[in-house]
């Protein structure tokens, strides 16, 4: 079944095609063989993190998880839990229990815009590029300049408040887990915030619908985020995969914990010390999946380097500085594929 040129020009959603789809996934979601996926690492899960422990403790563990995967849970973290399931409550309800006409009165084409928010499904520039088996609403909430609540769903009557709540929480804990990181490395504990800036927060709620080839596809191709720091939860259906030493592990969901991505720019701050998590999305043959991310950038204008601290005459910069605006336009432009733009940074 190929994908029509009116159905590309639409941007039909990924849920509509799952319901309608009988036989075949259309060919513009089929993954090449080399990107399939396959059986993870019979491992377990990335680590898991109590912040309630002594600081001492906490900073060695963040910093070893930091060093060996690049991702962790975080449990104890504060971040209240009724939150946590409002946040997956209100996502699922605007997936699952609004009519497609509805959404879409919120759509959004990031086809011509990546600062565009609202309903979407596909998030690159290149017309010729194979599309995540995902749709999303992307929620633009700090600096408090871009947040407008308007421009969210209003169905559920709780929704706005909800992501503005959540929000304000994510922002505290994404301070705390960068001050815990800077800490490891024996920076004092504001360094890597203060060389990130004023936090441009968006929350991204995917839905991973039903698919009836999972093997050929995935819900969201191999990449490592762009920003700084990324915190994700799941609801109870496992589809979230880390690179670990060349082979795919599952991140199985805990319903209570947070999951800790760190990305592209703090490798870069970190000087290659702690490196950004190359992850995945796979899909499933009956059950759909909801995450949501939040994601903690620098400002456009920022100019990101590694920090002098870390530089020595035994351990030079590895990575050119860069705009962090000029990163996001070529990230969007040529697609993640894995980590090939923060490599194309290296020195």
């Amino acid at each position: 079944m190929e994908i029509s040129g009116e159905e590309q020009q639409q941007h039909i959603r990924v849920q509509s095609l799952a319901q309608n789809c009988k036989v075949q996934v259309p060919q513009r979601y089929v993954q090449l063989p080399e990107h399939r996926p396959n059986n993870a690492a019979a491992v377990n899960s990335i680590p898991i993190i109590d912040l309630s422990g002594s600081r001492t403790k906490v900073r060695e563990e963040v910093g070893q998880a930091c060093r060996e995967w690049g991702a962790f849970h975080v449990s104890n973290h504060g971040f209240p839990i009724q939150l946590l399931d409002d946040m997956r409550r209100v996502g699922l309800n605007f997936f699952e229990d609004c009519p497609m006409t509805d959404k879409l009165t919120y759509s959004c084409d990031s086809n011509t815009s990546f600062a565009a928010q609202g309903y979407g499904s596909r998030m690159l520039v290149s017309d010729d590029s194979v599309l995540d088996w995902r749709d999303y609403f992307d929620h633009h909430t700090l600096p408090l300049s871009r947040r407008d609540p308007s421009r969210w769903p209003h169905f559920h009557p709780n929704y706005r408040q909800v992501i503005a709540e959540y929000s304000d929480h994510m922002k505290a804990l994404a301070q705390t887990l960068l001050s815990l990181i800077s800490e490891s490395l024996g920076l004092p504990s504001s360094r890597i915030e203060e060389a990130v800036g004023e936090f441009y927060q968006n929350i991204t709620v995917s839905y991973y619908p039903p698919c009836l080839q999972p093997e050929l596809t995935l819900g969201l191709q191999a990449h490592s985020d762009m920003g700084a720091i990324t915190l994700l939860i799941q609801h109870d259906v496992m589809g979230l995969q880390v690179l670990k030493d060349g082979e795919w592990i599952n991140v199985h969901p805990l319903s209570d914990a947070i999951v800790v991505i760190l990305a592209d720019q703090t490798e870069i701050i970190t000087n290659g010390l702690y490196r950004s998590a190359q992850h995945r999305a796979i899909t499933n043959a009956s059950k759909a999946r909801l995450s949501v991310a939040t994601f903690h950038d620098p400002a456009k204008t920022t100019i990101i380097s590694p920090a002098s601290e870390l530089i020595t005459d035994s351990s030079p910069p590895q990575y050119r500085q860069v705009t962090y605006g000029d990163y996001v336009s070529l990230w969007y432009t040529k697609g993640p594929e894995g980590k090939r733009n923060i490599d194309g940074l290296l020195i």
